[in-house]
């Protein structure tokens, strides 16, 4: 793939990861075994929508200009690694969050996965 058309791809995949990150409240709702830790009241969940939600704008924010923001998109790489990792293991060790690994686990392994092929390699010397 050509460096423009990757990285005119790498901008939608951004605008759309931001839109995930956007809908993750709705997401919560319609399929809570998926996307929810918790049963009942707690704090938690909205912890989660709010950082997500600031994340999916700054994303959409980034894909103006994807190479200026390299740092925030290898944020989200190495966390949705490590956040698909804790969370992979954790719902392997408790039977009632299995759905998990239908849903939020292989959703943050397929981001990171997408954005770290598509972006752009520095130049060899």
């Amino acid at each position: 793939m050509s460096d423009p058309s990757r990285l005119k791809l790498l901008r939608v995949v951004l605008v759309l990861l931001g839109i995930v990150c956007l809908a993750i409240y709705p997401l919560m709702q319609v399929w809570p075994s998926g996307w929810v830790w918790h049963e009942g009241y707690s704090d938690y969940p909205m912890m989660i929508v709010g950082i997500y939600a600031t994340l999916g704008v700054f994303l959409i924010l980034a894909a103006r200009d994807p190479l200026a923001h390299r740092s925030l998109i290898w944020f989200f790489v190495w966390s949705s690694v490590v956040h698909g990792g804790i969370m992979a293991v954790q719902a392997l060790s408790h039977a009632e969050h299995m759905g998990h690994l239908w849903g939020d686990v292989p959703a943050l392994f397929l981001a990171a996965i997408v954005l770290a092929v598509l972006m752009p390699r520095p130049a060899r010397m």
